[in-house]
């Protein structure tokens, strides 16, 4: 049976990490990540954003500082870089494609 909230989390995770890849080697805040989320899901809203990126960073695939203004900056760890350029293997829980080439 098919889950479109896994689904959707798992997508998501992974379009973070590559919004994060293409953010390196400075990194990213959470304003950004959330607009490229919006691109793909209209409806994405901050706190979803901030919970997958909470998820990435319990796995040690992103580096979370979290301002006291409240705003959270995000970068890829080593691993996540790896995960992102298919050099290691990928967990479940986020939803990377197969490597076709």
């Amino acid at each position: 049976m098919i889950d479109p909230n896994k689904i959707r989390r798992e997508t998501m995770r992974w379009n973070i990490l590559l919004v994060l890849n293409n953010a390196r080697p400075i990194g990213a805040y959470e304003e950004l990540v959330l607009a490229a989320m919006q691109g793909m899901f209209p409806d994405a809203s901050a706190l979803e954003v901030r919970r997958e990126m909470d998820y990435l960073a319990d796995r040690e695939l992103v580096d979370l500082r979290k301002e006291p203004s409240g705003r959270w900056f995000s970068d890829l760890t080593r691993y996540g870089v790896d995960v992102t350029e298919y050099t290691v293997d990928c967990d479940p829980g986020i939803g990377r494609p197969v490597k076709y080439w």
